[in-house]
């Protein structure tokens, strides 16, 4: 597939002077995608192999304080190359208009119509699948190895009404959430509330149970998702959005958890404190816990209820 323009032409088989790496990741209104990224990585390790210049450019929604298209000169790259993602529309056309000095080549992306102008546009098309070729393996499944992040379920609670004016949930969450959003984790959010019509929800609570057990952290304002982590020994960050402390903190004293941020106090040091002993010493402790429950160690309500039962109500 091979797109005709003249000035171009005079370019071919020299070394790029500087590569303009692009892709949906690019545009001012799209977002990047996990398969988008770790492509782009396979693409950036390979010309740095090669020893041969390249920029990024993203889109300013995604990575605002990056190299963005409407802030280069296309004058100073000799290539483009379009990565990952399916060659249709304007805006990939748009790429052609704008850089048609450059050798364009797209890599690793799906073609739809051989014979539309964003696939025309390019001079090479190396793709992964389409109607005349072989499809090969995504160039995100030999991208980089990374280091694995923890993985951190986070259940927030937006209710609780009957605190009134101790209420501090909607300051709680959106100070949590945003310090999340700077840690590098994987994050999952997650619900207590149980549902069988709906998908996105546990129907019970072994559902829930095996999920929380295969995290590394749980962030939480609600007291079940401080005893349901601990039950399965998963370490819990717990904050709770009362004033003063309510049921939150009453419960992480009864189970001996000290991971617990009250409202008052809630800060980016106090959140990073508890993040760094989680991840560390803080496992140790949520097994310990979760096998003092098993054993039964010490007593709770039902242990009293046949005994409460049997008394006589007072006249």
């Amino acid at each position: 597939m091979c797109g005709h323009s003249g000035p171009v032409q005079t370019q071919q088989g020299k070394r790029p002077r500087r590569v303009l790496l692009t892709g949906w990741f690019s545009f001012r209104d799209r977002e990047a995608t996990a398969g988008d990224v770790l492509a782009l990585r396979r693409v950036e390790d390979v010309l740095r192999g090669t020893g041969i210049p390249y920029d990024v450019a993203w889109s300013p929604r995604f990575r605002p304080e990056a190299l963005h298209l409407d802030r280069l000169w296309p004058e100073d790259y000799s290539h483009l190359v379009f990565v990952c993602g399916p060659l249709h529309g304007p805006q990939v056309e748009e790429l052609h208009q704008r850089f048609a000095h450059c050798v364009r080549i797209a890599v690793g992306t799906s073609v739809i119509d051989p014979g539309s102008p964003a696939v025309t546009g390019f001079h090479r098309v190396l793709p992964r699948d389409g109607p005349d070729s072989e499809p090969v393996e995504d160039l995100a499944a030999r991208a980089p190895e990374v280091p694995a992040r923890p993985v951190v379920g986070v259940i927030l609670a937006h209710g609780q009404h009957e605190y009134g004016q101790l209420r501090r949930h909607g300051q709680v969450a959106e100070e949590v959430t945003r310090w999340l959003a700077s840690k590098d984790c994987g994050r999952l959010e997650l619900e207590t509330r149980l549902d069988t019509h709906d998908w996105h929800l546990s129907a019970t609570p072994a559902q829930l149970q095996s999920v929380l057990a295969r995290l590394d952290l749980v962030v939480t304002d609600r007291l079940h998702g401080l005893v349901i982590a601990l039950r399965v020994g998963t370490p819990v960050l717990a904050v709770d959005p009362v004033a003063g402390g309510a049921k939150l903190t009453a419960q992480a004293r009864a189970c001996g958890w000290p991971a617990l941020v009250p409202a008052e106090q809630l800060d980016v040091r106090q959140l990073d404190r508890w993040w760094d002993w989680c991840l560390t010493g803080g496992r140790v402790t949520a097994r310990q816990i979760r096998d003092g429950f098993r054993e039964g160690s010490v007593p709770d309500s039902a242990d009293r209820l046949v005994e409460a039962l049997a008394r006589p109500v007072p006249g």
